[in-house]
């Protein structure tokens, strides 16, 4: 049997994230009133520095559960995230306990953080994987896009690898979206149409909060 993330660690993670990222940073959080005060939602996370899935874990009003590959969960972070009720996931290969669980965060009316563009890079959306079409699909959960803007900025870094202390990094909720059709189809051809469906409205969003920030020259 699949043991269900913990609900309870999520929300010491996001007390956790809140010190740290507040601490270390200065997150600017806009459209936070978007988000599903209750309920199932997926949050669709662009993916360009790996502080981005802390940095929505600190600042989201709900506790969240990030599917985070697998090679991250090493040495003492690996009971750490357990219990902070983050999800495993080996992207080499059909992880059906990862699935499973994800699953079973949103049938519990919890949120599941996935990064759909599978791994860190431009964070413009620009490549998505099947899997948010999947879980969208499959659950009925609502998207909520989410743009971190700032946190892959060089300049000024004391740190090797980390954003500039001190320096502000964005984060925009935006509108939740159904990725499914009229019918509820599940079949390929409908995922298919709900991962085109999907990017279009991730990259519409991350449009819209680089102009809302003035961030538009930020690659």
């Amino acid at each position: 049997m699949t043991q269900a993330p913990s609900e309870r660690g999520a929300e010491v993670g996001r007390r956790i994230g809140v010190s740290l990222m507040h601490g270390l940073w200065k997150p600017r959080v806009l459209g936070a009133w978007k988000v599903p005060a209750t309920g199932p939602a997926i949050f669709a996370v662009n993916h360009s520095h790996n502080i981005d899935g802390p940095m929505v874990m600190g600042v989201a009003p709900r506790p969240t559960h990030f599917l985070i590959k697998k090679e991250a969960f090493v040495g003492p972070l690996n009971p750490f995230l357990t219990g902070i009720g983050q999800l495993k996931v080996d992207r080499t290969s059909a992880d059906r306990t990862a699935v499973t669980q994800a699953l079973g965060v949103l049938e519990n009316g919890g949120v599941l953080g996935i990064f759909p563009e599978g791994t860190r890079g431009e964070g413009d959306f620009a490549s998505l994987r099947a899997g948010l079409a999947y879980f969208a699909v499959r659950s009925g959960a609502p998207i909520v896009p989410v743009a971190v803007l700032g946190s892959a900025e060089r300049r000024g870094r004391l740190i090797k690898g980390l954003p500039p202390l001190r320096s502000r990094i964005d984060v925009v909720f935006g509108d939740p979206f159904k990725a499914g059709d009229e019918n509820g189809r599940r079949t390929r051809k409908a995922l298919d149409e709900a991962t085109v469906r999907i990017q279009g409205r991730l990259t519409e969003h991350l449009e819209n909060a680089r102009r809302l920030t003035g961030r538009e020259s930020d690659t």
